[in-house]
């Protein structure tokens, strides 16, 4: 049969749409995502269980040894092992479905604090626990951080997501070191150990049953190390992404300094535990500022505007150590500078946009293992510049290096975005 014609209709000329109004801003829009309310949560939680384990397990070596140098070793493992997870076991992140990978990550740390508990287990067998979190570590963080663009997207939600994790981990470091010494006044170390494991449980339960499941973003391709290592060289071969890795991990080795050398310089100017206790909190006090301003007072275009300017000034503050400033004026200082950390909402942005997104786990885990590693680095080279300059001239020293080399990388950033920008024009027009 033939079709009926349409029924025309006179329809009246469309008004011109009104103009969207603009994007809102802060933090309010992330929380109203169920699974990122499960990530929040599980990372709320095992940040505070991995204090209060740093401390609990130091206090039990020192316990057990009576030897200073193995409980600091204790703390010290907590950074070294960060290297070889994140890259020896980098492709985890990305073969792997992401939620199986978090929980078993968790499950794993869970397991190596019980056997932390164990009556009579000997100091090689804590330490070489501790190394195992370590290890893990950077795998649980970059698998992490990829999940959360795949939960949030890859554009403002992310970053301000992003943003309060960081904040929450500055927070743990401020809030968690507390409780942990309040919770040995009342209790054993072996007992303390036991509310983390009951954090790494409950953060387990949290993301296997508040997020949901998502393929693996890479296929199985043989051997694991062999995988991980094949996907760093080419996150690596990027040129822009292995200048912005650069820029993310260049203020954090310099801008450990003061932290490094608050207990001689607190001795110095004669201010005591109250003033030591001070000089340590005021940098992340000025970090989680900047970024809770950053995140929800800035639009996202001018977060990526001011990064690059805000990655140069950052370390500027550290030169006021050379005028051998009083305790008023050095925590003055670490709160400027902590604020300028409010350059990482723009760097995460380009970041999440410019990698890959079949290499975005093993990316983000090398991210984190870098960051990790070279505040090690920096903590240890600002004890031996101390050692030959004493502690003012290094923290203005780091202040000083430090800010030519993110200056250096900023220009080296602006160049990458101008080529490629340059490139998707050419292959876009």
């Amino acid at each position: 049969m033939p079709e009926e014609p349409e029924a025309t209709t006179t329809l009246p000329a469309p008004s011109a749409p009104a103009p969207d109004p603009a994007p809102p801003t802060g933090y309010a829009r992330v929380f109203a995502v169920p699974e990122f309310r499960a990530v929040f949560a599980a990372h709320l939680l095992s940040m505070l269980g991995v204090v209060v384990s740093e401390i609990a397990l130091s206090v039990l070596v020192y316990d057990l040894t009576g030897s200073p140098l193995l409980s600091a070793l204790a703390f010290a493992l907590g950074f070294l092992p960060y290297l070889v997870g994140g890259t020896l076991l980098a492709g985890v992140a990305d073969r792997y479905p992401a939620r199986r990978v978090l929980v078993v990550c968790d499950l794993v740390c869970a397991g190596c604090v019980a056997l932390m508990v164990a009556p009579g287990a000997p100091i090689a067998a804590l330490l070489a626990l501790r190394c195992v979190l370590a290890v893990v570590s950077p795998v649980f963080s970059g698998t992490r951080m990829a999940t959360l663009a795949d939960i949030l997207g890859d554009g403002d939600l992310f970053v301000l997501g992003r943003s309060l994790l960081r904040i929450v981990a500055q927070s743990a470091l401020l809030v968690g070191y507390g409780l942990g010494g309040l919770l040995l006044t009342a209790v054993s170390p072996r007992h303390a150990l036991l509310v983390t494991i009951g954090t790494f449980l409950a953060s387990a339960a949290l993301l296997r049953f508040g997020t949901r499941r998502r393929p693996a973003r890479a296929r199985d391709t043989g051997a694991l190390v062999g995988d991980s290592l094949r996907g760093a060289r080419q996150v690596l071969a990027d040129r822009r992404v292995r200048v912005l890795l650069l820029l993310f991990w260049a203020p954090p080795m310099f801008s450990v300094a003061p932290e490094a050398l608050a207990a001689p310089y607190a001795d110095d100017l004669g201010v005591g535990s109250t003033g030591l206790g001070l000089l340590m909190c005021a940098l992340p006090v000025g970090t989680i500022a900047g970024e809770l301003f950053a995140g929800a007072r800035l639009r996202p275009a001018t977060r990526e505007r001011v990064a690059l300017p805000l990655v140069c000034l950052t370390l500027l503050p550290y030169l006021g150590y050379a005028l051998h400033p009083g305790l008023a004026l050095s925590l003055l200082l670490l709160l400027i500078s902590g604020a300028g950390c409010a350059y990482t909402l723009g760097l995460d942005q380009w970041f999440v946009r410019d990698v890959p997104e079949e290499l975005r786990g093993r990316a983000m885990t090398l991210l984190t293992a870098g960051l990790m590693t070279v505040q090690g680095v920096g903590m240890a080279l600002a004890g031996a510049a101390a050692e030959a300059v004493g502690v003012t001239a290094a923290v203005a020293g780091a202040g000083a290096l430090g800010t030519l080399c993110c200056v250096v990388l900023a220009v080296q950033t602006w160049r990458t975005e101008r080529r490629d920008g340059a490139d998707r024009d050419m292959t876009g027009g």
